[in-house]
C-alpha cells in the first residue's frame, strides 16, 4: 500500500513532506479544460480527473491524492497566467481586493473515491505598479493560479487570510487529513 501524489507541484510535495507522509509521485496528464463556471465544482471535477488519469498505473491498495487550485475574484476564475502581461493584469485586479482561493481534493483508493474542496479568503494590500513589475521580474508568478505564491515573495502582497494557509499554497492540510481518515 502506497500513497501516490498525482502532481509534480513542488508545493503539494512540500505539504505532504511536512505531514511526514511517505509517498510517490506519478504525474497526471489529465485534460484540464472544462466549461464549468462554478469554481468549487470545477476544482472538484479537475482533481477527480487527475486522480482517475493515473488510477490504472497503481495498485488497488494504493491511495491517490490529486488536487486543483483556482483563484476567484468577483466570481471570475483566475487560472495560471498565460504570460507576463496576463500576470500583470491579474495582480492589478487583485490589488486592494478580497479574492478566494479554492482547492479541490480527490482521494481514490480502489473503487472508493471521495472529493471535496476548501475555500480561503485572501485580502491583498494596495499594490503599486512598481511592486507588481518588480515581482514580475523574478518569475515567481509563472505557473501559479492568480499569478502569485503566498509562500514566496508574493506573500508580501497579502494583508490577511481567513481560512487555511496551506489551501492557498495548493493543498489544504486539514481537509486532506480528514479525507484520508475517512477513506
Amino acid at each position: 500500500m502506497a500513497i501516490i501524489l498525482a502532481s509534480m507541484s513542488p508545493r503539494r510535495k512540500e505539504i505532504l513532506t511536512e505531514l511526514e507522509m511517505d509517498f510517490k509521485i506519478i504525474v497526471s496528464d489529465a485534460d484540464e479544460s472544462s466549461n464549468e463556471k462554478d469554481p468549487a465544482k470545477l476544482v472538484e471535477i479537475l482533481s477527480e480527473r487527475k486522480a482517475s488519469a493515473i488510477s490504472n498505473k497503481v495498485s488497488e491498495n494504493d491511495t491517490i491524492i490529486a488536487a486543483d487550485t483556482v483563484v476567484v475574484l468577483d466570481d471570475k476564475i483566475l487560472g495560471k497566467p498565460k504570460d507576463k502581461n496576463d500576470a500583470l493584469n491579474m495582480l492589478s485586479a487583485l490589488s486592494n481586493n478580497l479574492h478566494k482561493v479554492i482547492t479541490g481534493v480527490c482521494i481514490k483508493k480502489g473503487n472508493k473515491t471521495i472529493i471535496s474542496h476548501d475555500t480561503t479568503n485572501v485580502y491583498f494590500k494596495k499594490l503599486s505598479e512598481k511592486e507588481i513589475n518588480d515581482y514580475l521580474s523574478i518569475d515567481e508568478y509563472v505557473d501559479k493560479a492568480g499569478s502569485y505564491a503566498i509562500q514566496g515573495v508574493g506573500g508580501n502582497f497579502v494583508d490577511k487570510i481567513e481560512g487555511s494557509y496551506s489551501n492557498v499554497v495548493g493543498l489544504p492540510k486539514e481537509l486532506l487529513i480528514k479525507m484520508l481518515k475517512s477513506i
